[in-house]
């Protein structure tokens, strides 16, 4: 019995026993679950707390970006109206016409003056911007057309003293700001609907007394530029490479309890035409004004809630807000740490016992998978170089891949090891300066993180020394995308192109010898208009300069002014030389000689469109020149710059028949015919070209007379 009693005990106290481990078991489980979830939750918003650090420093970059180029496209209006109001020839007819009481009769040569400064608008006008289609009907009738931008000087009274043809009036809107503008200072006005109904800005800049100092009270005028912005303005809010969908970069300004939208919305609203009440709950646009700097999470004008930060101007009553929506910024984040959680709250689950033997399973099976994988990786990156080697060794250029950062070599091509002297295998593993010298390795490496910061291929034509001579190379460095087990790479293709060159380089010799026979061909038939072709091809190129045209289209005017004239070989010598007036046939003649010498060189391959050029160059800007009845833009620019450049030296050039007009004859006639003959852009060029880059000077002989025939 007491035997039995003994087993009795031992088997009971058994599944006692194994239940008190177990329900401890589950307490620790339990507790590591709570705890675990407890965890899982902290680091969750402590991840989305990071995440909306980084979009706050994102936004902030945007923001501040955008914020640089805004403030310095402002700082260049003024920089426009400042050189004027500082130009000495404005300040001393403002001095004299302060003097005078206001009397423009009081000012001594007025008209000349008052010229000159008119011409300075308009150059001025078209080199900042302020110039525009003015608004109204075109027709023969009393109806006046009203302008939409331009500059004019005024006196203290407000006055215009002189402006450019399309000045807006100065009507209610612009007299108020100049009436509120505080003397001595800078001021901005709008942006504000113009006359065309569309975004504009007016900019003021003080005009001070010769020899006085920048005091309130030695003010004497005032230089006043308007503009239509939405081209230029606006523009400067679109980052450059964005790719966020809801994005925007907005400019606002607070108008009363209203917070007013000045530029272009995402939803299609024009800029001035929406406003909403700034006590709006969770207005973006409102916490922006309220605080610049700040970040939050708030909803926009579409009621869509929004990240959200801004900046506010210091020159102007506005503020800029950088913003997008919080579904496209947060989206993934909430997607990765949601996956996160669940993850976890499955793993947890999981009874201890289990989780030990799938482990212990898996990783012996991730160590067999792992093992296999390297091995397929490295059969294939074998595979990869056998392919490279096979398609590059028959390559005469240099081809190799180097690591970006180090800049050592993953591989190279025949060509590659030839030009180091080395075997192509050796060459692996070592840096470039090592293999192709520091010089070249320099090179290259100014170029690879050129490519690695643009994230793009990157192209660049050198010419470099070599032992025996020079040689051009024209090299292309390609970013290659980091893989999963190798840091980013560059591939680079060196390829010599010194005789492509050469050859290239001696063709532009013989054209240019060919085109100076030619003109000197036919400066020996017309006396009278000897060096004509030679002059205007030197105007043109002036005129293109000035305006910043590619190097290919100035060498197209100059070549195109100097062959101008080459169709008068096929004119009788007695016409050319012809003291009388000429008949119709023989004006005829004359006129169809630039369409000759057209035909003449039709045949000549040049690297721009000479040929065009001469065919178009009879045409008007109105669409009543010839032959084809080509307007505006539809006359290639080449083509409209010679017609200026050649009408600009036939009026200054003295002929053995008749004197010339002058410099400043021919500007007059020039403008006047601004729209109807010429582009305004071309003419305007050839002015700021006389009077700022010494034009006047180099061509005083224009006018001098030619030697008797």
């Amino acid at each position: 019995m007491p035997s039995s009693g003994v087993n009795s005990a031992g088997i009971a106290a058994s599944p006692r026993g194994a239940g008190l481990t177990f329900g401890l078991v589950a307490l620790i489980l339990a507790a590591i679950a709570v705890v675990g979830v407890v965890l899982v939750f902290n680091f969750v918003e402590s991840e989305r707390a990071r995440d909306l650090r980084a979009w706050q420093v994102r936004l902030g970059i945007v923001a501040d970006s955008r914020f640089a180029a805004v403030s310095n496209w402002l700082d260049e209006q003024y920089a426009h109206l400042t050189v004027l109001a500082e130009n000495a020839a404005l300040q001393i007819y403002m001095t004299e016409l302060a003097l005078g009481g206001g009397d423009q009769r009081r000012v001594t040569e007025e008209a000349a003056q008052a010229g000159y400064l008119r011409n300075l608008l308009v150059v001025a006008a078209e080199r900042g911007g302020f110039t525009g289609r003015a608004v109204g009907p075109r027709v023969a009738a009393n109806v006046q057309r009203v302008g939409v931008a331009g500059l004019a000087l005024l006196d203290v009274s407000g006055r215009i003293i002189v402006s450019t043809p399309e000045m807006p009036p100065i009507g209610p809107t612009l007299e108020g700001f100049m009436t509120a503008a505080p003397r001595g200072e800078r001021a901005i006005k709008g942006p504000y609907p113009g006359p065309a109904g569309n975004p504009t800005m007016a900019f003021a800049v003080p005009v001070f007394a010769v020899q006085g100092d920048a005091r309130a009270s030695e003010q004497i005028g005032v230089v006043l530029g308007v503009k239509e912005v939405e081209g230029q303005l606006y523009p400067l809010l679109r980052q450059p490479g964005a790719v966020d969908e809801t994005g925007e970069t907005l400019l606002i300004r607070s108008t009363g309890a209203l917070a007013e939208y000045l530029s272009p919305l995402m939803d299609g609203t024009a800029g001035l035409e929406r406003k909403i009440a700034l006590e709006t709950p969770e207005l973006a646009a409102a916490f922006a004004i309220q605080t610049p700097g700040g970040f939050a999470i708030k909803r926009d004008y579409r009621g869509q809630e929004v990240l959200v930060t801004g900046r506010a101007f210091a020159a102007v009553p506005w503020t800029l807000v950088q913003k997008i929506d919080r579904d496209e910024a947060l989206a993934e984040s909430d997607a990765r740490l949601t996956r996160q959680l669940i993850t976890f709250l499955l793993v947890i689950t999981v009874v201890s016992a289990v989780i030990v033997a799938v482990w212990w399973h898996g990783s012996s099976r991730r160590a067999r998978v792992a093992a296999a994988s390297y091995q397929r990786l490295a059969e294939r990156h074998e595979n990869q170089r056998k392919f490279l080697e096979l398609v590059t060794d028959s390559q005469p250029n240099l081809i190799f891949i180097v690591d970006a950062q180090e800049s050592r070599f993953r591989f190279a091509n025949l060509m590659t090891a030839r030009r180091a002297g080395i075997d192509s295998r050796d060459i692996l593993g070592k840096t470039l300066a090592a293999v192709l010298g520091p010089e070249e390795a320099r090179r290259h490496q100014a170029h690879m993180r050129l490519a690695v910061e643009r994230g793009g291929p990157v192209s660049a034509v050198e010419r470099v020394a070599a032992s025996d001579e020079a040689r051009v190379v024209q090299s292309e460095y390609i970013p290659m995308a980091e893989a999963e087990d190798e840091e980013p790479g560059i591939l680079v293709i060196e390829q010599d192109i010194t005789a492509a060159v050469t050859e290239r380089e001696r063709r532009e010799r013989t054209q240019r010898h060919l085109v100076e026979t030619l003109v000197a061909v036919v400066d020996q038939r017309d006396p009278y208009a000897a060096n004509h072709s030679l002059r205007v091809a030197v105007v043109a190129r002036a005129i293109a300069e000035e305006m910043n045209l590619e190097p290919v289209m100035v060498e197209t005017v100059e070549i195109a002014g100097k062959l101008m004239n080459l169709g008068k070989i096929r004119v009788p010598q007695e016409v050319l030389t012809k003291a009388e007036g000429l008949s119709p046939d023989e004006l005829r003649q004359v006129r169809e000689s630039i369409q000759n010498s057209a035909d003449l060189i039709a045949g000549i391959e040049f690297d721009g469109p000479v040929i065009e050029t001469l065919r178009q160059l009879q045409e008007h800007w109105d669409g009543s020149g010839g032959p084809r009845g080509l307007a505006g833009d539809e006359i290639l620019i080449t083509a409209r710059i010679v017609a200026v450049a050649n009408a600009f030296v036939a009026m200054v050039s003295s002929r053995a028949y008749r004197p010339g007009i002058g410099f400043d004859g021919a500007v007059e006639t020039l403008l006047s015919q601004i729209g109807t003959a010429f582009d305004r852009r071309v003419v305007a060029a050839l002015i700021n070209h006389l009077d700022s880059h010494g034009g006047r000077d180099r061509w005083a002989e224009f006018a001098e007379s030619p030697p008797a025939a």
